[in-house]
Parts: structure tokens; C-alpha cells; sequence
């Protein structure tokens, strides 16, 4: 590529990035999906049911393969997604400085929020969205995952 490589960045608003929190597939085969992350790729992940994880994985903070109905019951409380929005494909977990600035950002900017600053069982605050490629994107505070926490 000979073009002059330009960075960019967000230059409004009233929240920052801090890190990417957590990324992973969102899965409806269950069991083909964990044979191919498991034996084919070879990942060692820890199991919880149907939902396998690590924190272990260096360039990632969290990757799992999250069920497509445990991101339906996050999302709207029943472990059947709506069939009128689209099925995502992967989720995407931003961990922010402010969580109340950036879903009120979100929302003027005319995003649809699936949640709106949700507590999770597990004590992380989630805003979550699709963004335009299908994916399950979130902004989040993540405590466990904040400097001097791990």
C-alpha cells in the first residue's frame, strides 16, 4: 500500500475507550463450535455449562464463545433472539471511562440500545448495541478487569 497511512480519532464526545474487553463468537452449535475451538484451534479454555472462556489468551482481556441464547437472555430477558433484528455473528466488549456519558452519547447519536447501563450477575455494567456489520457490540465498565483489580 503506497497510500500515507493517516490516524484518526475521535475528536467529541463525553467518554473514552479505555480497552477491548472481551471478544469472542456468538454460537448456535454448541457442540460444533466448541470442537472447533477446542480440538481443531486447540484453545484451552475453562467450560461453564455451554459457555467456554479464557482470560488467558495474550491480546485479549476475555474471549469466549458465548450461546446465542445467553446473549438473547442479556440482551431481552428470553433465550430466543428477536426475529426482527439480526442474528449476530460475534461480540465486541469496549470497556469505558464513563458508562452513563457514553450510553447518553450513544443514544443522541442514534443508536438503538439493546440495554441501557444493565448490571450484570457478574458485577459489569453493559450498554449494548448492533453495530452496522452484525455485531453484538458493547461499552462497559468491567471491574474485575480495571488496573490493580486482576
Amino acid at each position: 500500500m503506497n497510500a500515507k497511512r493517516k490516524n484518526t480519532r475521535k475528536t467529541r464526545g463525553k467518554f473514552n475507550v479505555l480497552f477491548v474487553a472481551g471478544f469472542g463468537p456468538i454460537v448456535r452449535d454448541i457442540n460444533e463450535s466448541h470442537k472447533f475451538y477446542l480440538d481443531t484451534l486447540g484453545l484451552s479454555l475453562t467450560k461453564e455449562g455451554d459457555y467456554l472462556h479464557t482470560q488467558k489468551l495474550d491480546g485479549v482481556k476475555h474471549f469466549a464463545l458465548w450461546p446465542l441464547s445467553h446473549a438473547a437472555e442479556s440482551c431481552f430477558g428470553t433465550d430466543k433472539w428477536p426475529s426482527d433484528l439480526p442474528v449476530p455473528q460475534g461480540w465486541l466488549e469496549f470497556d469505558v471511562d464513563n458508562i452513563d456519558h457514553a450510553t447518553e452519547e450513544l443514544k443522541n447519536n442514534g443508536c438503538r440500545l439493546l440495554t441501557r447501563a444493565r448490571k450484570e450477575p457478574w458485577g459489569q455494567i453493559v450498554t449494548r448495541m448492533l453495530s452496522p456489520e452484525g455485531l453484538l457490540v458493547a461499552v462497559t465498565v468491567t471491574p474485575g478487569m480495571r488496573a490493580g483489580t486482576m
